[in-house]
């Protein structure tokens, strides 16, 4: 079973910017199709961004479309969240998950389609 840590959280001021990165150990992570999604203090879970396991493509939520960007790196098991001209509305827990699912070629936007999850980070912006 893939364990995922997340990292690079912190506070910023608004139009600034963060990458955050998703570390996975004790699986097979290049078979994994891999999301982000984040909470906000009183709100559900939101999908953020899905990115297949080679890293050709990717799909993002209508709120962070053009500002963020997934990626991943096969070969350090990463992937990474790059999150520009942040807003306050995107203070949030960012967690990313892996899901099993069709070997990988997937683009996944619903929390039930991934298997594991990380602890998440904070990312909170100052207006």
């Amino acid at each position: 079973q893939v364990q995922l840590v997340e990292s690079g959280g912190g506070l910023v001021q608004s139009g600034g910017s963060l990458r955050l990165s998703c570390a996975a150990s004790g699986g097979t992570f290049s078979s994994l199709a891999m999301g982000w999604f984040r909470q906000a203090p009183g709100k559900k879970r939101e999908f953020v961004s899905a990115i297949t396991w080679s890293g050709d493509n990717t799909h993002y939520g209508d709120s962070v479309r053009g500002r963020f960007t997934s990626s991943r790196d096969n070969a350090k098991n990463t992937v990474y969240l790059q999150m520009n001209n942040l807003k306050p509305e995107d203070t949030a827990v960012y967690y990313c998950a892996a899901s099993n699912l069709d070997y990988g070629i997937g683009l996944y936007t619903s929390e039930w389609q991934y298997d594991v999850w990380g602890q998440g980070t904070q990312v909170t912006i100052s207006s």
